[in-house]
């Protein structure tokens, strides 16, 4: 028996793997026991890796809709007609009519996102969405309109965690491990959350009200700064606007804050305290729970400040910069026209700094689908994703599509998204192609590690690679100078072309390498990457663009406070994407993980669920204004009373029905996922 080293690509963390192969078939997958990230460990959906690419939801062959129903056709139909169609519609409405999109798998599958803009860049269309751009990408860029740069949580040399809105035991349990070996050296924890995690236990625990995050931070800068707990070297040196800060948070005492959030005064002056004391404070933000609300960027950007005037940036145990590897450049920015949807409605998002994120707002992506305004948008190609399951406002995306001159689909899967396509492609999983692994270790863990990812067997059925597939439409439709690339490895090897790493360097160091070292302190030398080289607690680039400079607590939109009429009617508040192990996204649901957890469960407290009338078990209504939906109540003491917090991924109990998109964080333009009115209704 083979065993191959690789990644796991199933999701961010991209866990070191061996791969198990028995004459030509994927037998199983461990961890590898050296790998510096997982140790060895990988998670149930790691371990049912062979289901995964054995599952009878594969796509076998090319497929096209004839009157309503799947037949298939060979690769050079389908991509020819696609090509033609294509090219119909761009000579009919100009390029800016293609939408393309990667899911969650096209972050963690680099040549995925990257030859989505390749091709939609030889297109000329403006149009690329990412679901990282309803994500992951606020946390960035609220650092980078901080720092200049994203430096990233350092945990293990911490002696002061907060555990901000975060499960990783659920998510990222390598940082779950990471965590508690920094609380047995003797790291104090302080988790906030609305649900009472597992790992919550090792320390402090702070349950407030939803959306409400905001009101804590300013609490603890008002704490820091009055009593004289900040960094005064540090500030005076390299922070820009704290005079201004100071002014902001004059009033935010923590008796504020506690008639804000629920959370008691004593308790936040006490935290506040322990982490502008701590040699090394580490704020370990999440990531959904934390932005996809009213006032997300803004969150993040506390904890930015936060880290700044304790002095926690660019040292040990703090937030670090990390090198990132420079990978070749595949957008032809040069040949798009125009400018993404949201570019003017959201100019932070979209304007700030010399490299704003490359998606357009999916917030805008349906309307623009529906109403033809600004433009019409007839083409929809979907790589590695399910947005029919995991896009906000399920009823909204569906008239989208209904609208679409073409949809394509490019998947392993056949996905919700795919039964709504013109054709499906094919897709070969990570497992069965070679590329880029571990790319994502120095933004998510803070190392600067990189790995080969290997094709462990054959591409299955008629399964083609990300790469070939946009690459040999883009040949159909004349642009074979945008893809000269012939193989796994030669793509491999234009993309590490930029990077100071060769491909027998990953061959020779099959578990992966470093690629660069991080330098503590650089902003000693260099200052910080902002305007004003220092750390920006005030910007006045955001000022210029029509936000807060300084963040402040913007209550949630339809919250008791905001909206007491709506309250009256929808009561409760709804969190959806809740994280479980078993699961990542829509995926995995074929697989054995169904006996462990075979159906969603909607987590609510004891009180709620006297409140109703409600047993654990049963199948419960859950309502917005914008749609309902049916799942089991799963009764808990751990969540906090009038929260009703749901998992997304589920077809046949999608949250994202609930959802409106037109809620929305003004700065970000992500559209709110969590803090939404809701009420519940017993079925039985």
């Amino acid at each position: 028996m083979e065993v191959i080293k690789t990644d796991c690509g199933l999701c961010i963390n991209c866990c070191g793997i061996n791969a198990y192969v028995e004459d030509g078939k994927l037998i199983k997958v461990e961890g590898i026991e050296d790998h510096w990230l997982n140790k060895g460990a990988i998670c149930p959906k790691g371990e049912r890796v062979p289901e995964y690419v054995y599952s009878a939801n594969r796509v076998k062959t090319p497929l096209k809709k004839v009157d309503g129903k799947f037949q298939s056709v060979s690769w050079d139909q389908a991509l020819q007609e696609i090509g033609d169609k294509l090219l119909e519609l761009k000579d009919k409405y100009g390029a800016k009519t293609l939408a393309t999109y990667t899911g969650s798998v096209g972050v963690e599958h680099f040549e995925m996102a990257a030859f989505n803009q390749r091709f939609r860049g030889a297109y000329g269309s403006p149009n690329f969405f990412n679901a990282e751009g309803n994500c992951f990408r606020s946390r960035i860029l609220a650092r980078q309109i901080t720092f200049g740069r994203y430096p990233v949580e350092e945990p293990a040399n911490a002696d002061c965690i907060i555990l901000w809105g975060r499960n990783p035991d659920e998510s990222y349990f390598p940082m779950g491990r990471i965590i508690r070996d920094a609380v047995k050296a003797g790291a104090s924890l302080i988790t906030i959350d609305v649900r009472r995690i597992p790992i919550s236990k090792h320390g402090i625990f702070m349950q407030p009200r939803p959306g409400t995050d905001a009101a804590i931070g300013q609490a603890m800068i008002h704490v820091i700064i009055k009593e004289g707990l900040y960094d005064k070297e540090f500030v005076e040196k390299y922070c820009h606007g704290f005079d201004k800060l100071a002014e902001s948070v004059a009033d935010c005492t923590p008796e504020w804050a506690a008639k804000v959030t629920g959370v008691g005064a004593a308790e936040i002056r006490m935290i506040s305290r322990m982490f502008a004391n701590a040699n090394a404070g580490c704020i370990v933000e999440g990531v959904g729970g934390m932005n996809q609300g009213t006032n997300g960027l803004q969150n993040h950007r506390l904890y930015s400040i936060l880290q700044a005037i304790t002095g926690n940036v660019e040292r040990p145990g703090g937030w670090v910069t990390c090198p990132m590897i420079r990978l070749a450049d595949m957008r032809l920015t040069d040949k798009i026209e125009g400018n993404a949807l949201g570019y003017d409605e959201f100019p932070v998002f979209h304007q700030f700094g010399k490299n704003p994120p490359p998606y357009g707002s999916s917030s805008l992506m349906c309307d623009t689908m529906i109403t033809g305004n600004p433009y019409p948008i007839k083409a929809f190609i979907c790589s590695g994703g399910n947005p029919a399951v995991t896009f906000a406002d399920t009823k909204r995306f569906n008239a989208a599509m209904k609208n679409q001159d073409l949809i394509v689909v490019m998947d392993p899967m056949m996905t919700e998204t795919a039964n709504l396509a013109d054709y499906v492609l094919p897709a070969c999983t990570c497992f069965e192609e070679t590329g880029i692994g571990g790319f994502p270790y120095g933004i998510s863990y803070c190392e600067p590690w990189i790995m080969l990812r290997k094709a462990v067997i054959e591409p299955l059925y008629e399964s083609k690679s990300i790469w070939w597939i946009w690459s040999e439409l883009g040949r159909k439709m004349g642009y074979e100078e945008y893809f000269p690339w012939n193989s796994d490895e030669e793509v491999a090897e234009h993309f590490f072309s930029t990077s100071g790493i060769t491909m027998q360097q990953l061959k020779d160091n099959p578990e992966g390498l470093y690629f660069g070292k991080k330098e503590y302190g650089y902003h000693e030398k260099k200052g910080f990457f902002t305007a004003s080289k220092k750390v920006e607690l005030y910007s006045d680039r955001m000022a210029e663009l029509g936000a807060d400079p300084i963040p402040v607590h913007v209550e949630p939109e339809q919250s008791k406070v905001s909206n007491p009429e709506l309250a009256k009617e929808y009561p409760e508040v709804l969190n959806t994407g809740a994280r479980t192990v078993e699961y990542i996204d829509a995926q995995m649901r074929d697989t054995t993980l169904r006996v462990v957890r075979p159906e969603p469960e909607a987590e609510i407290n004891t009180a709620t669920a006297d409140k109703y009338n409600i047993f654990d078990g049963e199948l419960i209504g859950i309502e917005t204004p914008r749609g309902s939906i049916k799942m089991r109540a799963l009764v808990t003491p751990d969540i906090l009373p009038g929260v009703v917090n749901v998992p997304h991924g589920w077809a046949d109990a999608n949250c994202n029905v609930l959802l409106d998109a037109e809620l929305l964080d003004p700065v970000s333009g992500y559209i709110t996922m969590r803090g939404v009115a809701c009420r519940l209704v017993k079925l039985s």
